[in-house]
């Protein structure tokens, strides 16, 4: 499963060599991973700086009374938004969002300032990014 989070598109033959088992056992180990849910797709990574997008922030939103749910089917209406997320805590809502410059967060915030009060945070660096997710061990 590692190798596969750091990388999906080596081959299984690759992937045998790394993990010493043959190339059908590991097509035939990511095929039952699919089927059962573990692996759920596979994704470009794409850079969100070399799409014009000068800007990737963080935006937490803590909804008006009333306004949560209008907001969750609106979200997905929104193309700035890359991930969303509703949480437990005083915010009900974490949003990852890229962004074309200032003027543009600027009109973002202005739409969803209806939906309850916004929290801005400008990413600077990734420290960590898409790490791997490691399997529990039964004891």
């Amino acid at each position: 499963m590692d190798c596969l989070q750091q990388n999906a598109r080596q081959s299984n033959t690759a992937i045998a060599r790394k993990v010493g088992i043959t190339s059908p056992a590991v097509a035939e180990r990511i095929h039952k991973m699919e089927d059962l849910g573990i692996i759920e797709g596979y994704y470009a990574k794409v850079s969100y700086s070399e799409t014009d997008h000068q800007l990737k922030a963080i935006i937490t939103l803590k909804a008006f009374m009333g306004r949560l749910k209008p907001f969750i089917e609106k979200v997905k209406e929104f193309n700035e938004v890359i991930n969303c997320y509703r949480i437990t805590g005083n915010e009900n809502i974490v949003m990852e969002v890229v962004l074309n410059n200032q003027k543009h967060l600027e009109k973002f915030i202005d739409q969803l300032i209806t939906y309850g009060e916004a929290k801005t945070h400008i990413i600077l660096t990734n420290v960590i990014e898409n790490n791997p997710i490691v399997p529990r061990i039964n004891i």
